[in-house]
């Protein structure tokens, strides 16, 4: 699943595209959307932003439209030079915004819909994110409010990937940040002090703003997809698991994370 540095990647490519221009074609050639009249209604409208908070993704035009998008599996938002061949089929396109210079595309969905800008603030969804991990600022009053709000029992790695305590963080970036910080993530949550889950905070938040700023996606990954493989820190034999009701795959060292 794209993390919260991977939508904000993508918002970083599209904005100098699309902020303050007006799209001279605008396309949906997924079934589901032709009827929608995106192209009528969005026609002849400037973007005025575009912005990201967590894995959700606005593409915010004029007259209180909003294009928001979330990826979850699958999904993609690519950025092309016109003429450039697209990195997927055409045929798993779900919308075009084409500007005289550039195609930036959604494929692949599963999420994509228009709002108004009132609805983006109402919206259950997205009234209830937690403090986006990426962001230029970052409260962490707001993020120790949630998470002890949150089942003191749970283990502390999957309520990492609650986006009602923390926005943006994913499975790899729960592996990663849990090891730079030393935190076992099976921790119950009751049991891992403030001071700790700042650290796991502050480790994960440079990696991955440095992730949105350059498209490096962790490539230099210390364990997550490393199980069977010695710990960069103390050498011990890193191990994976499924992990919460999702049975999302953790990783970590038993040895040097406590």
């Amino acid at each position: 699943m794209p993390e919260g540095d991977t939508v904000h990647y993508a918002a970083n490519r599209m904005r100098p595209v699309l902020a303050g221009v007006v799209p001279e074609e605008i396309v949906t050639p997924q079934p589901r959307h032709r009827l929608d009249r995106w192209p009528e209604r969005l026609a002849g409208r400037a973007v005025r932003a575009v912005d990201a908070h967590g894995k959700h993704l606005f593409v915010r035009f004029e007259g209180d439209l909003v294009l928001h998008s979330h990826l979850r599996m699958t999904g993609l938002w690519a950025t092309y030079e016109r003429g450039r061949r697209w990195g997927r089929s055409p045929r798993r396109a779900w919308l075009v915004l084409r500007t005289p210079g550039h195609e930036v595309v959604q494929f692949d969905g599963p999420v994509l819909e228009l709002l108004t800008e009132s609805r983006t603030r109402f919206d259950r969804r997205l009234a209830a994110l937690g403090p986006d991990v990426v962001a230029d600022e970052f409260s962490v009053e707001v993020f120790l409010q949630r998470l002890r709000e949150d089942d003191p029992t749970r283990g502390f790695g999957d309520a990492l990937l609650d986006q009602r305590t923390v926005a943006g963080i994913g499975n790899l970036w729960k592996s990663e940040a849990c090891w730079d910080a030393g935190v076992d993530p099976w921790r119950a949550v009751g049991a891992v002090s403030d001071d700790e889950a700042v650290a796991v905070i502050e480790a994960a938040r440079p990696r991955m703003r440095e992730s949105a700023a350059t498209g490096s996606f962790a490539r230099d990954r210390r364990v997550y997809d490393r199980a069977g493989m010695p710990c960069r820190r103390c050498g011990a034999r890193i191990v994976a698991r499924g992990q919460g009701d999702d049975n999302r795959i953790t990783y970590w060292c038993p040895s040097c994370q406590r």
